[in-house]
C-alpha cells in the first residue's frame, strides 16, 4: 500500500462560519476529487485563520484538486466567501505515520 498524498492548504478568513458553508458545499466535488479524509484545523489564539489538510491515494490527484481550486474556487469571491489572503499550499508525501 502506498502511503497517502497530502494537499496542505492555509488562509486566513473573515468569518468562519461562513467559511464552512463554502468549504461544506464544496465536499461531493472532494469526494469526486478523490479526497479520502480531510482535517480543517484553526491555530490556537487565531480564530479567523485555518489550515486543512486533504488525503488523496496519489499525488496527481492533489495536484488536480489545487488546480481545480486555484482557477475554480479561489479565483473569484462568490465561490470563495470569507477568504481574506492568498492560500499558501504544498504538496506532501506522507514518509512515515504510526
Amino acid at each position: 500500500m502506498t502511503n497517502p498524498t497530502t494537499l496542505h492548504i492555509e488562509h486566513p478568513i473573515t468569518d468562519f462560519r461562513t467559511w464552512k458553508a463554502a468549504f461544506d458545499r464544496v465536499d461531493p466535488i472532494r469526494v469526486k476529487a478523490g479526497v479520502l479524509h480531510h482535517r480543517v484545523h484553526r491555530p490556537v489564539g487565531e480564530p479567523n485563520y485555518v489550515v486543512v489538510a486533504l488525503d488523496f491515494a496519489t499525488t496527481a490527484q492533489a495536484r488536480a484538486f489545487l488546480t481545480f481550486l486555484e482557477t475554480e474556487i479561489w479565483s473569484t469571491a462568490d465561490r470563495s466567501p470569507a477568504l481574506a489572503g492568498t492560500p499558501r499550499t504544498k504538496i506532501l508525501e506522507s514518509v512515515e505515520s504510526q
